[in-house]
């Protein structure tokens, strides 16, 4: 007997849902701000060792408690160090800031050190982690919940302390899976 397929049935996903290709696609349509997320590790070497990554996944959670969450790749340095180190900073950055993005997002790069040797910034009172000078804000943060969200950990932090530049530059946003200017 031959089987059909009702037109409902035929509009039912796979049991796997969409592809990887088909999820990024449609989210590259979706425009967000860049930040750069630090954090200092103390038990690196003998001074400790800065450690930096670029996010796009990054968002308000609470106006009260103050609250923001990143979402960091699973096995990454970022998360192995967050795991175990509650104090975090991120840096919302400025449209002139590429290369700053570009830098710490590079799969395979050298060592962290490297990367912020010639970047201009200074260094959180509350979470010792360095904050991006020229940025349009700066937070200091701890985290307050850590959630496994498939190949990602979200991050809860409290914010600890705020601060906003006077700059009357934009943020620096990506879309379409490239750095962008908003007009």
């Amino acid at each position: 007997m031959l089987q059909t397929t009702s037109p409902t049935e035929a509009r039912i996903p796979h049991a796997d849902g969409v592809t990887a290709e088909e999820f990024r696609a449609a989210l590259a349509r979706l425009a967000a701000g860049v930040v750069l997320v630090t954090a200092h590790d103390p038990d690196d070497g003998p001074r400790g060792e800065d450690v930096g990554m670029t996010a796009t996944a990054f968002l308000s959670v609470s106006l009260d408690p103050p609250l923001v969450m990143v979402s960091v790749r699973n096995d990454s340095r970022m998360e192995e160090l967050l795991a175990r180190q509650p104090l975090w900073a991120v840096s919302l950055l400025a449209e002139g800031q590429r290369q700053v993005a570009g830098r710490f997002a590079m799969k395979g790069r050298v060592s962290d050190r490297l990367l912020f040797e010639d970047l201009p910034h200074d260094r959180g009172e509350l979470s010792g982690s360095p904050l991006v000078r020229g940025a349009l804000a700066v937070l200091e943060c701890r985290t307050e919940q850590r959630v496994v969200a498939g190949d990602h950990t979200l991050f809860i932090g409290r914010v600890l302390k705020a601060a906003a530049s006077t700059t009357e530059s934009g943020p620096l946003t990506y879309f379409k899976g490239r750095y962008r200017h908003l007009s």
